[in-house]
């Protein structure tokens, strides 16, 4: 059976029956014999195909780049106040650092700085402004 409509084109029907349905603007998945209406239903399929099973997500530990796992897990089983004494030296540490390249900066300057250089300089720059001409005569 052969149903041929101007806007869709031409359909072929299996039976009467289904060109009926059709014509009558029946709702396929209402009417209880067509294959529509038996997956809608979920009649005639195999019950032995059991639901897939999501696994279960299990947690992974990695060592990141400049620390192996076992030191991240040493670390994090330490206790706070060992922890604490550590952060305390390392600060310490740094400070004794800094305050020696301090001290080493100073002692050089303190060389190069010695009263005979800053005498000679002094020489020098009145040796230069005495050479200078002066501004005599200059009316404004």
């Amino acid at each position: 059976a052969v149903v041929s409509t101007q806007s869709t084109g031409i359909y072929n029907f299996v039976s009467k029956k289904a060109r009926n349905a059709y014509l009558m603007k029946k709702n396929p998945r209402k009417i209880a014999w067509t294959v529509l209406y038996r997956r809608k239903m979920k009649k005639g399929t195999e019950q032995d195909v059991a639901k897939k099973r999501a696994r279960k997500t299990t947690k992974f530990q990695r060592s990141i780049q400049g620390a192996t796992l076992e030191n991240i897990l040493a670390k994090r089983n330490q206790k706070p106040e060992v922890r604490k004494a550590q952060r305390e030296q390392v600060i310490r540490s740094q400070k004794e650092k800094i305050k020696a390249k301090k001290e080493a900066k100073s002692s050089n300057k303190k060389k190069t700085d010695t009263k005979a250089v800053r005498a000679a300089q002094k020489k020098i720059n009145k040796a230069n402004t005495k050479s200078k001409p002066g501004r005599t005569g200059v009316m404004m």
